[in-house]
């Protein structure tokens, strides 16, 4: 081509990447100033009353179920699939109480960065603490398995009552690493520490090893990584779970502790702790996740609305080389028989 003519082609590429490096330039200093102005707003919003608070949070609610509908679609196709006994008119129930204590509890997670010791007892009990005691007085660390049920973030407060040193494991909030601090600071106020869920296992290890023994609290009713799935019924369909707690408690022999929390009014809640597995070691793999998913089950039916459904909790389909795990509806004792037990709701 002549030199008097110009290159159109390379023009429109210079264009291009000048407006996307002016584009990044801009872009960079606007999502720090948000994520510093979310931790800002965090702030201001924990220092004030709970009766402002949950006004708050019923305008949340208006916002995310009635304007924007967040994950409503999601929501809804989870519960319909889980509760296909039920009507529509009972799931559009469920839907609104849980969209309802979301907002609650998303504005009771920040609260309590500021909350007082004394405004903490007044709002949760936390009972059946003589098993982390029975435990560390034996020179033995504990598993300890929660749920997405209820309000999961004032566990931390926990450490105030134990002597073991307690662990949480969390999934990194990796879109604005500011608030990830935020939420870390709250979360270890007094004492506990948060392990990122992809060092749970050595974590575990370490502590077993150490001569203060510890408490680790897995959850492992979310979405598990392709690498750590255990797959069998759950609600009616086949659900996959984090197999890193029957992992843990097989190379430690650790006993396991169920961890139950029940909302008994608005911002109040209790806990409750029970014995489910002993001696890990004298049962198979299976029958140690039987255990936590037929409580989880029995919990999540009883309390719906209290689950967080708007997880993309089904959105992974078992492969058919993969094993599909037969449920079984109760959960070993000590004698490698199976037993029901009770939980509190």
């Amino acid at each position: 081509m002549p030199d008097q003519y110009f290159n159109f082609s390379a023009l429109y590429h210079a264009a291009k990447s000048f407006l996307l490096n002016l584009q990044r330039s801009i872009s960079t200093p606007m999502n720090s100033f948000g994520d510093r102005l979310v931790v800002v707003l965090c702030k201001i919003t924990a220092r004030l009353p709970f009766w402002i608070i949950f006004g708050l949070a019923d305008i949340f609610y208006v916002f995310l179920y009635n304007i924007i509908g967040y994950r409503r679609k999601v929501v809804h196709e989870n519960l319909v699939r889980s509760f296909p006994e039920k009507t529509p008119e009972e799931i559009k129930n469920i839907t609104k109480k849980f969209y309802h204590h979301l907002t609650d509890m998303g504005l009771e997670t920040i609260k309590f960065s500021r909350m007082t010791e004394k405004q903490i007892d007044d709002r949760l009990k936390v009972l059946n603490l003589d098993i982390y005691e029975e435990y560390y007085q034996q020179g033995k660390s504990m598993i300890v398995l929660g749920q997405h049920h209820n309000n999961w973030e004032w566990s931390g407060s926990m450490q105030r009552f134990i002597k073991a040193q307690f662990l949480v494991v969390y999934n990194p909030v990796r879109t604005n690493k500011r608030f990830e601090k935020f939420l870390l600071q709250t979360r270890e106020r007094f004492g506990a520490q948060s392990i990122p869920v992809n060092h749970s296992v050595r974590t575990a290890l370490a502590f077993n090893e150490n001569e203060r023994h510890s408490a680790l609290m897995l959850a492992s009713d979310q979405t598990p990584p392709a690498n750590s799935q255990f797959w069998t019924t759950f609600l009616n369909q086949e659900t996959a779970f984090f197999a890193g707690p029957m992992k843990i408690a097989k190379k430690t022999n650790l006993p396991i502790i169920f961890h139950h929390t029940r909302k008994v009014g608005r911002g109040c809640y209790e806990v409750f702790h029970y014995k489910l597995i002993e001696n890990p070691a004298e049962f198979t793999s299976e029958a140690i996740m039987m255990a936590y998913v037929n409580k989880l089950e029995e919990i999540i039916k009883t309390e719906p609305e209290y689950w967080l459904w708007s997880h993309r909790r089904w959105k992974h389909k078992r492969t058919a080389n993969i094993e599909l795990h037969e449920r079984s509806m109760n959960h070993p004792d000590k004698n490698n028989n199976l037993k029901e037990v009770k939980i509190n709701i």
